[in-house]
């Protein structure tokens, strides 16, 4: 469920990513222009109404997709990213998909992984291929392999959609223990703060407008 809660926003450190004057513009439609902002060790927001460029402003972050114009620095070496058209087809089963995260993290925190494994309850699902997974079996996979991960900067799309009540509740647990030690910088995009996130400080948000 969400909320219009206002966060609690303070500064962080030194920004890992920082956006001048950002464009996005579709044939025939301009989705948001001279954005900046910046993205600091910790938790940001992401937020805005449907077509506003979230997963867009995502993936220009990640860096596979060109800003349509201004200039975006990022100054980390690794990034979470995953794209949901490309990991949802495969024959590769879940286990073997984790494997191959787990292979290119240096610090690898299996400790978390087994954490979300149990309490996303994934373990059932470690050995069907990814194609046989429903959406919100595939989004868990790919929020254990975030969490467990060890990326500088970790890009998560609408991270609550198709998952179940006690899988979001365990995300906001998760998202605020990340918050609170702000080694990682985590953004989320969403419509607006998530509820079980009412309570976490953030480090920035980023509004796209409804």
């Amino acid at each position: 469920m969400n909320t219009p809660s206002r966060p609690h926003v303070q500064d962080c450190g030194t920004p890992v990513l920082r956006a001048e004057r950002l464009a996005l513009v579709y044939p025939g439609a301009v989705v948001f222009t001279e954005l900046s902002f910046a993205v600091y060790p910790g938790l940001t927001l992401v937020r805005g109404g449907d077509g506003r460029g979230k997963t867009g402003l995502l993936q220009m972050m990640a860096g596979v997709l060109a800003p349509s114009g201004g200039v975006l620095h990022r100054s980390v070496q690794t990034v979470y990213w995953v794209d949901p058209d490309a990991a949802s087809s495969g024959t590769q089963t879940a286990s073997q998909w984790l494997q191959d995260r787990r292979a290119v993290c240096s610090q690898w925190d299996e400790r978390m992984a087994r954490r979300c494994l149990e309490t996303l309850a994934l373990n059932a699902h470690l050995e069907k291929s990814l194609f046989m997974l429903s959406t919100g079996t595939r989004r868990k996979l790919w929020l254990t392999a975030a969490l467990a991960g060890d990326a500088e900067l970790v890009l998560l799309d609408m991270p609550y959609a198709a998952l179940d009540a006690t899988s979001c509740r365990a995300l906001s647990e998760f998202l605020t223990e990340k918050a609170a030690q702000a080694l990682q910088a985590w953004v989320i995009a969403d419509y607006t703060l998530p509820e079980g996130l009412s309570e976490a400080v953030l480090t920035g948000v980023v509004d796209l407008g409804d």
